[in-house]
């Protein structure tokens, strides 16, 4: 079968129910009902699998087969409904309880970034609080918007307010969106984060950066937070919330690599909306990005 044909699961994995038990799991959450600016990230998760139809199964900067070490599957995707955030939070949380508790690290398609809180609920429930190495031009910790204190800009807050988060091994990677009151830096830093802006990417080497990063998360449990607005718009135009002066998909993919031996035990690729992408580079960006989340998964054992 051509890798253009047939059922567009992510990178051509099995689905879940083929196996008896998976190790890691990719799931779609297509939810964008807490986005801010522009909506439709909800068709990301069709559009990251069908763009990661040409992935490969040998990974050769880390000279590792990730698929022949673990089982990974594809789980489909988390049914939740557009109305209600809090019920859809609930359903996700469930979803995703049940897929760790057997064990299973889950690789999340998103969806907004309102996906994270249910997800780091699932992962601290079986690890305890998390270290959060998180890839965003936004903080994502700030609190109530229009009425509404859970959307995708406060899923790190709540987080922490429920003590999902180690509050002294959080790292915020590629920040440069714009804020409201220097306070809300207060806020963050109360939710437990330092910050590496994007700017960082011009005065620093790379592998100064990702050793402050493997410094503050030591080694805790790690959840990885990859959102595709973190790339400059020319990399990932195809998102729901883009900020100018980005970092570039290699900058990104060269941290990632740099963080193998952490334990990471979950992560997103979240805030991809096809919608506004331009022959799937966003998609792409994507996809290769969850590629090589799972590729530390599977190295951390």
């Amino acid at each position: 079968m051509p890798r253009y044909a047939g059922l567009a699961t992510f990178a051509l994995l099995p689905m879940l129910s083929a196996v008896e038990h998976a190790d890691i799991a990719v799931v779609g959450i297509p939810f964008d009902s807490g986005t801010s600016f522009r909506p439709g990230a909800r068709f990301g998760p069709a559009h990251i699998r069908e763009n990661s139809r040409q992935l490969h199964p040998y990974h050769a900067v880390h000279d590792t087969h990730p698929f022949r070490t673990s089982q990974v599957v594809d789980a489909g995707d988390i049914g939740v409904g557009p109305y209600d955030i809090p019920r859809a939070v609930e359903a996700i949380t469930t979803a995703a309880s049940q897929l760790s508790q057997r064990g299973t690290r889950l690789v999340a398609l998103g969806g907004d970034h309102t996906i994270a809180l249910p997800l780091l609920r699932a992962a601290a429930l079986r690890h305890g609080p998390l270290a959060v190495v998180h890839f965003d031009a936004h903080l994502d910790t700030w609190d109530t918007l229009h009425g509404a204190s859970v959307w995708h800009g406060s899923p790190f807050r709540r987080a922490a307010e429920e003590g999902l988060l180690d509050l002294v091994r959080c790292q915020h990677v590629g920040v440069r969106g714009g804020i409201y009151d220097p306070s809300e830096l207060d806020d963050d830093a109360r939710s437990g984060f330092a910050i590496i802006r994007s700017e960082a990417f011009l005065e620093r080497s790379l592998d100064d950066i990702a050793a402050q990063i493997r410094a503050r998360v030591g080694t805790k449990p790690v959840y990885v937070s990859v959102d595709i607005d973190v790339l400059d718009p020319a990399f990932a135009p195809g998102t729901g919330t883009p900020e100018v002066a980005g970092i570039s998909t290699a900058q990104l993919f060269a941290v990632l690599r740099s963080l193998r031996g952490l334990p990471v035990v979950g992560c997103d690729v979240v805030e991809v909306a096809p919608a506004y992408d331009h022959a799937g580079i966003t998609g792409l960006a994507a996809a290769h990005t969850a590629w090589e989340l799972i590729t530390l998964m599977t190295l951390a054992g």
